[in-house]
């Protein structure tokens, strides 16, 4: 599994690659996710994640990449604004969501190797893992914004004027982990 999803994303890697909206931006956005998907490919050297922590896992790879070509702004989701009766573009909260998909594979990692003693901390450690990472995601972004060309700084903050946008995208994440460790809690 672990093979087909590495050559699933040099594909879309590749035709995202193709054209991007900014490629300062695309550039800014992908960085990021290369070394995600390099420290999946180490990792899973180590441990071998289940197929379902590779599939959690690859939703945000996917997701990413795409909102790179375009900037998470100018995604074409407007089906979804529309259903929903959204003012903006949500495509970057359904990313940070899958975010926090991360915290099952933490949690596997957790449990498989014996490395807490007390259901608390298998899933208090991912979960807080997660809030952490989301946080600290957020300041990149605000360093990124405030040095880069003004254009592309926005681009990649992605607030589309939402002066809360940054608590709100933790806020998906957190979401995120929190579904994630209620689909590793129920798969036991």
């Amino acid at each position: 599994m672990s093979k087909i999803l590495f050559i699933a994303y040099l594909i879309l890697f590749a035709v995202c690659a193709i054209e991007p909206y900014d490629r300062a931006v695309w550039l800014a956005e992908n960085v990021p996710v290369l070394l995600v998907v390099a420290a999946i490919a180490i990792s899973n050297y180590y441990h071998k994640y289940s197929n379902l922590a590779l599939m959690f896992m690859a939703v945000f790879i996917t997701l990413h990449t795409i909102g790179g070509h375009y900037t998470f702004e100018r995604v074409p989701f407007d089906w979804f604004t529309d259903t929903f009766g959204f003012e903006r573009n949500h495509y970057d909260r359904i990313a940070h969501f899958s975010v926090g998909f991360y915290a099952f594979p933490l949690a596997e990692i957790l449990k498989r190797n014996n490395l807490v003693n007390t259901h608390w901390l298998l899933y208090l450690f991912p979960l807080f893992t997660i809030i952490s990472v989301g946080g600290v995601y957020e300041l990149f972004e605000w360093q990124y914004a405030i040095s880069a060309d003004p254009e592309a700084g926005i681009a990649v903050l992605g607030s589309q004027g939402d002066i809360w946008d940054a608590q709100k995208d933790i806020l998906a994440d957190t979401l995120g982990a929190l579904f994630a460790l209620l689909i590793f809690k129920l798969r036991k």
